[in-house]
């Protein structure tokens, strides 16, 4: 059996993402414009999908339990025109925990712990966040999330998964997916070893 192929979008933008403040496993809603960009997902997918000559109901649909990735998941099936609830969440999907510093932008994050900054910058894939989470950990729980799959799957989660996901899957290494942004109203699509990106 081939390795499932993983059609995954982050969660539309929320006020905190455009006010540059780290969000973590703080429970922030979509904001106007994050809304427009799950639709957008949403349509995106459907011409993947069509273009490739598969049916909807062959995938699985699971989201992480965050309201943003909810949310998202739901606009996502309106656009599919699927029952917006039609999904399982998982919380090894939820986002890299920022500890103390979730809320915080990049400079007051410097300013509260300017040494543990200054190492994060330095190695972000093994430095954890005061009181948060590691990539190292979060890369075990996708890794442990990819091979729980049963077949082709679409996901909306977060950034920071995401770019644990592309270490797990052997796509990225740390160095390079710690710095990637990852875009909002797009479809990541992982299969076969390799990444496409369609925006």
């Amino acid at each position: 059996m081939s390795p499932p192929t993983i059609y995954f979008i982050r969660h539309g933008e929320t006020a905190w993402n455009a006010a540059g403040r780290f969000q973590g496993s703080k429970d922030i809603p979509l904001n106007d414009l994050g809304r427009t960009q799950a639709a957008h997902a949403g349509d995106i997918l459907g011409d993947l999908v069509a273009r490739n000559g598969q049916a909807l109901d062959a995938f699985a649909f699971v989201a992480s339990p965050l309201v943003r990735a909810r949310v998202t998941m739901e606009l996502v099936r309106t656009e599919l025109a699927l029952p917006p609830d039609g999904f399982a969440i998982d919380d090894r999907l939820r986002e890299i925990a920022y500890g103390e510093w979730e809320g915080s932008t990049l400079p007051e994050m410097r300013a509260s712990h300017p040494d543990l900054f200054a190492e994060r910058e330095r190695d972000k894939w093994h430095v954890s966040p005061p009181g948060g989470e590691s990539y190292v950990s979060v890369t075990q729980r996708m890794r442990k999330w990819y091979g729980s799959l049963l077949g082709d799957t679409v996901a909306v989660s977060h950034g920071g998964t995401a770019r644990a996901l592309m270490v797990a899957v052997g796509v990225a290494s740390p160095e390079k997916a710690a710095d990637l942004f990852i875009e909002q109203g797009a479809v990541y699509v992982f299969s076969g070893g390799s990444l496409a990106k369609y925006s």
